[in-house]
């Protein structure tokens, strides 16, 4: 048996200083970042519907101060800080057009995994529908702890606040939640 050439190879590695410089680039930045972006926008938003218009606005941000980052590996949490700023103002839009009855969600847009059980879906659903009645600060620090898994340096540094503001904050969202799943 003869054997050819073998059907995987090994592919050489890009320089990291390659890698990193190329993050700088606009486009290079949306094709290696626009999914982490709209993964970090779709739980913290908790829909569907809002995720492609948050990566939208978040990289037309980015393209105008890109080159501001003088870190090409800040890239990455440099893109996830102006996410939050963004769906922070999504949020709150959001909750005065509910306010006035103009915004109701069907429980199908709501973000949940396919692969998850009826009982998880019917959690997770109560969860986002506790995370829409508090306030927005609140939301984003308690959905980049929990659900994001970020260090709570990192929720403060993301939400834009200091370390004892991010975990009163926390706090206040687990209270809140706790109360409202007790109730129910």
């Amino acid at each position: 048996m003869m054997r050819g050439r073998p059907a995987l190879h090994v592919v050489p590695l890009v320089a990291e200083e390659q890698l990193e410089a190329s993050a700088l680039d606009p486009a290079t930045a949306f094709r290696r970042y626009a999914s982490y972006v709209a993964a970090v926008a779709h739980r913290l938003l908790g829909r569907d519907q809002e995720v492609d218009d948050t990566v939208q606005e978040v990289f037309l941000a980015a393209i105008r101060g890109l080159s501001t980052v003088r870190e090409p590996a800040a890239v990455k949490g440099w893109l996830a800080r102006i996410t939050v700023r963004v769906v922070r103002r999504r949020l709150r839009v959001r909750r005065a057009r509910m306010l006035f009855g103009l915004d109701q969600v069907p429980a199908r847009a709501l973000a949940v995994d396919e692969s998850a059980s009826g009982e998880q879906r019917a959690l997770l659903a109560s969860v986002y529908r506790v995370l829409d009645a508090i306030p927005s600060d609140l939301r984003i620090a308690w959905v980049l702890r929990h659900i994001e898994g970020e260090r709570l340096e990192d929720v403060a540094t993301l939400a834009g606040c200091s370390l004892a503001t991010a975990k009163r904050r926390i706090a206040a969202a687990e209270q809140r939640i706790g109360e409202a799943l007790d109730e129910s």
